[in-house]
C-alpha cells in the first residue's frame, strides 16, 4: 500500500499539481487514509499513517482529524482506528445493488443442496473481492466474509471474473497482478493463465483445484447482467479430503450453473 502512494504524486502533501479540474485531490488522500488501516495495521499513529500514505505527518493530522470529526476514526492515546461507522461505506454499495438481495437465498438454497459453503464475488483489477457468502464448513485457513479480497488469477471466481474481459484488459490484469506461487499447484506463468482463463471462457465455468491454498478446491460459474455481459461470479468451495476436482464438477457443476442462472434472472429484473 505504501509504495502505491508513496510513488504516486497525487498523494504528496506538497505537491500542488492535479491530474484535472474534476479531481479531488483531498477526497483521494482521505481514500488513501481509510484504506492504510487494514488486518495487520488496525491502529496507527500519526507517522504510521504519514509513511503507509506519502502524506507529509501534517496532512495525515489534517485528514485524521476530519474523520475523527465525522465519527469515522477514533483515537486512544496516539494510536488511530477506524469505528463501525466506516462499514456505512461498504455497505452503500451492498444496498445500492439489489443483486445481492436476491442471490442470497438462491446461494442458500444451493448449500442447502450441495452441503458446501458458497461465496459471489465482484472483480476489482487484480482481486476479488467477496459481496455474499452463506458458509457451511470452515474448510480455509483464511477468514473470509463480505469485503474479503483474494487474487483473481489463483481462485475460480476470478478466473470467470478474467474471462468475461477482453484480451488487451486481461493482458494488463495480468501485468499488474503479483503472479506468485501459493502452493505448488498455482499456475504463475502469465501463457499458463490465458489458456486457463480461455478454457473458462469456452465451456463457461471455472474449476481450481489447491492453487490458492493446499486441500481448497473451488468451481465457479458466471453471474451476467441482461446484455450477456459476466459482473458477478459465484462459487462451492469444497475440501479435497472429501471430493476430488472431478467429483466436484460432475456433482456440483449442474446446481451451481442452475444457481447462477436464477441470480443473473434476479439481475435481468434490476438491469
Amino acid at each position: 500500500m505504501s509504495d502505491v502512494f508513496s510513488a504516486n504524486p497525487a498523494f504528496a502533501d506538497d505537491q500542488p499539481e492535479r491530474p484535472g479540474d474534476s479531481y479531488v485531490t483531498s477526497f483521494a488522500r482521505g481514500l488513501a487514509v481509510i484504506r492504510s488501516f487494514n488486518a495487520s495495521r488496525p491502529a496507527q499513529t500519526l507517522s504510521d499513517v504519514a509513511a503507509a500514505t506519502g502524506l507529509s505527518r501534517a496532512g495525515a493530522r489534517r485528514i485524521l482529524l476530519t474523520l475523527q470529526t465525522l465519527g469515522y476514526v477514533e483515537s486512544e492515546g496516539r494510536l488511530f482506528r477506524l469505528t463501525p461507522k466506516i462499514l456505512d461505506l461498504g455497505f452503500a454499495y451492498l444496498t445500492s445493488m439489489p443483486l445481492w438481495n436476491g442471490a442470497g437465498p438462491v446461494m442458500e438454497d444451493l448449500v442447502e443442496q450441495v452441503h458446501e459453503s458458497s461465496s459471489a464475488a465482484v472483480l476489482d483489477r487484480t482481486e476479488i473481492v467477496y459481496v455474499v457468502r452463506v458458509p457451511t464448513h470452515k474448510i480455509m485457513a483464511i477468514n473470509l466474509s463480505i469485503g474479503s479480497r483474494l487474487p483473481a488469477y489463483c481462485t475460480s471466481m476470478g478466473r470467470v471474473l478474467l474471462s468475461g474481459l477482453e484480451d488487451a484488459q486481461l493482458d494488463a490484469v495480468l501485468a499488474e497482478s503479483d503472479l506468485r506461487a501459493h502452493t505448488p499447484r498455482t499456475l504463475t506463468d502469465p501463457e499458463d493463465l490465458r489458456r486457463a482463463i480461455a478454457l473458462v471462457r469456452q465451456q463457461g465455468w471455472a474449476v481450481v483445484d489447491q492453487e490458492l491454498e493446499g486441500g481448497l478446491i473451488s468451481l465457479s460459474a458466471p453471474i451476467r447482467n441482461r446484455q450477456g455481459r459476466i459482473i458477478a461470479a459465484v462459487n462451492i468451495s469444497g475440501n479435497a479430503q472429501r471430493n476430488s476436482a472431478k467429483q466436484m464438477v460432475k456433482a456440483f457443476l449442474e446446481p451451481l450453473q442452475a444457481a447462477a442462472q436464477r441470480i443473473s434472472g434476479v439481475v435481468a429484473l434490476h438491469n
